[in-house]
């Protein structure tokens, strides 16, 4: 994918959260089922990097279920931190603006983490180039133990949501441009918007692991219609 297409895909999540930010929030005022299967192996780590953070719902969790490490959410939407940054102890729960699409995100004095997380964040990434180097940075920033727990969006599992696909023309661009797996979203709640998703395989994820120094120890569908919306995988880091 060619660079002013990935800037024109950015741009266009970048307009939808900032615009949406309220009213998206209050669509994520609880954890997703597959999240909540997760956090026995999540509330144990020391360090957590908590990728696409949003409204700090995780973090609440974890604090109320005595998480006792340090953790990092970052997210580029200044509405969204806002709202996650309230009631949390601020020398236990740090947030930071970032765009997670221009790594690097952090200086090397603030690794190593003992788990990432990327929960509906790597689906927004255009572009298989611009994810290795996501995904790279990720196997940067993690201890040789670490672990990277990710979920992406799997709207083409339901009927209800593939209807909500739009044709590219609608957001101005070339569907010539795109790669296999993009898409153009719509959202009606609070107003009209677009947002562009991207919808893994698995084998495309294998594969984005592999290249990246991963291998998946996990793998399993969760959330909404038929436990299918969402698919949830946990990576570990190949011997370095």
């Amino acid at each position: 994918m060619d660079p002013e297409t990935i800037q024109r895909l950015l741009a266009l999540n970048h307009q939808f959260y900032q615009t949406f930010a309220a009213p998206f929030s209050a669509t994520r005022r609880r954890l997703q089922p597959g999240v909540l299967r997760l956090l026995p192996s999540i509330l144990p780590a020391a360090r957590i990097l908590d990728l696409g953070c949003g409204n700090g719902e995780l973090a609440r969790q974890l604090h109320q279920r005595g998480y006792q490490g340090s953790y990092l959410g970052l997210d580029f939407s200044a509405g969204l931190l806002a709202e996650a940054a309230r009631d949390l102890p601020v020398e236990q729960f740090r947030f930071l603006q970032a765009d997670l699409a221009s790594p690097p995100w952090l200086p090397p004095s603030d690794a190593p983490f003992d788990l990432a997380l990327a929960f509906a964040a790597l689906h927004h990434i255009p572009g298989t180039a611009l994810r290795q180097q996501v995904v790279a940075e990720i196997h940067r920033l993690l201890s040789p133990a670490g672990r990277f727990i990710h979920s992406n969006w799997q709207f083409l599992n339901s009927p209800r949501l593939a209807r909500r696909i739009q044709p590219w023309s609608a957001a101005g661009i070339d569907p010539a441009l795109l790669e296999p797996g993009d898409y153009l979203l719509d959202w009606k709640q609070g107003g009209q918007g677009l947002r562009y998703v991207h919808h893994f395989s698995e084998a495309e994820l294998g594969e984005l692991a592999q290249s990246c120094g991963f291998t998946t120890l996990d793998s399993f569908l969760s959330d909404g219609e038929g436990e299918r919306l969402g698919l949830y995988q946990v990576w570990e880091e190949l011997p370095r």
